[in-house]
C-alpha cells in the first residue's frame, strides 16, 4: 500500500469512529434536559468538559436527586483515566507547548485507540487529530440536536446507540490483543472491573480496571536488579 493510500485508511476509520460516537452526543443532550439542566447548560458541558464518560456520570448524579459537588467529583473521578492516556500519547505525538495544550482537549477514549496503535508519529498525529476532532465537532452538535429535540424523540439509547459506541471501541482495541501477555492483562483487568461494580460507585471498576493495566506495564518496563557477587 502507498502512504498516500495508507493514510487515506487511516483518515477513513478516524472518521468512522468520529461519526459513530459524534451521533451518541443526541443521548446525551437528550439525558441531560431530562436531569434538569438547560440547553445551553448540557451544551456548555460538550464543550468545555468534553468527555463523554464523566458528562453521563454528572448529569446521571443530578438526575437522581445528588448535589452539584457529589455530581462533579464523580465527573472528575472518571476523568481521571484521561491522564493515563496523557501519559502514553504525549510521547507518541511528540507535541511541545500551545499544540501540546490543545491536543489535550482532545484526548479521548476513540482519539487514543486511534493513534496508540500506530507505527509512526505521523500516522499517530493523523489518527489522533482525525479523530478527536470529528468527535469533536459531532458530538457538540449532536448534543444540541438532542438537548432542543428532549422529550420529542426520546432517549436514543432505546435505539441502542450506546451498545453501538461501546462495540466499535472493542473491535478498536482488538488489534492490540495480539499478545499472550496483553490478553491476560486484559481478562485480569475485566475481572477486577466485574468484581467491583456490585461494591463500588459508578467510575470506580474503570479507573481499577485502568490500574491493572498501568501495573502490568510498570513491572514488564521496570528492569531487574543485577545481583551482587560474593567478594
Amino acid at each position: 500500500m502507498s502512504r498516500t493510500a495508507h493514510q487515506r485508511a487511516i483518515t477513513r476509520d478516524s472518521l468512522g469512529v468520529g461519526i459513530a460516537t459524534g451521533l451518541y452526543g443526541a443521548s446525551f443532550g437528550a439525558i441531560s434536559v431530562g436531569a434538569g439542566l438547560s440547553v445551553a447548560q448540557t451544551c456548555a458541558l460538550s464543550l468545555l468538559m468534553f468527555t463523554g464518560a464523566s458528562q453521563f456520570a454528572l448529569v446521571g448524579v443530578l438526575g437522581s436527586g445528588g448535589s452539584a459537588v457529589s455530581a462533579a467529583l464523580t465527573a472528575m473521578l472518571l476523568g481521571t483515566r484521561n491522564t493515563l492516556y496523557g501519559l502514553r500519547v504525549a510521547p507518541l505525538l511528540g507535541w511541545r507547548g500551545t499544540r501540546r495544550t490543545a491536543a489535550a482537549q482532545l484526548l479521548i477514549d476513540e482519539s487514543t485507540a486511534m493513534s496508540v496503535n500506530r507505527e509512526t508519529r505521523d500516522d499517530a498525529r493523523l489518527g489522533f487529530l482525525v479523530t478527536g476532532g470529528s468527535v469533536f465537532v459531532l458530538w457538540n452538535v449532536f448534543t444540541a440536536l438532542g438537548a432542543l429535540g428532549g422529550s420529542t424523540i426520546g432517549d436514543p439509547r432505546t435505539y441502542g446507540l450506546d451498545a453501538a459506541v461501546g462495540g466499535a471501541f472493542l473491535a478498536l482495541l482488538w488489534p492490540q490483543l495480539a499478545s499472550t501477555a496483553h490478553r491476560v492483562v486484559a481478562l485480569c483487568a475485566v475481572a477486577v472491573a466485574l468484581g467491583l461494580v456490585p461494591v463500588t460507585t459508578a467510575g470506580v471498576p474503570v479507573l481499577a480496571a485502568g490500574g491493572v493495566a498501568l501495573l502490568a506495564g510498570l513491572l514488564r518496563t521496570t528492569p531487574a536488579r543485577p545481583e551482587r557477587r560474593a567478594p
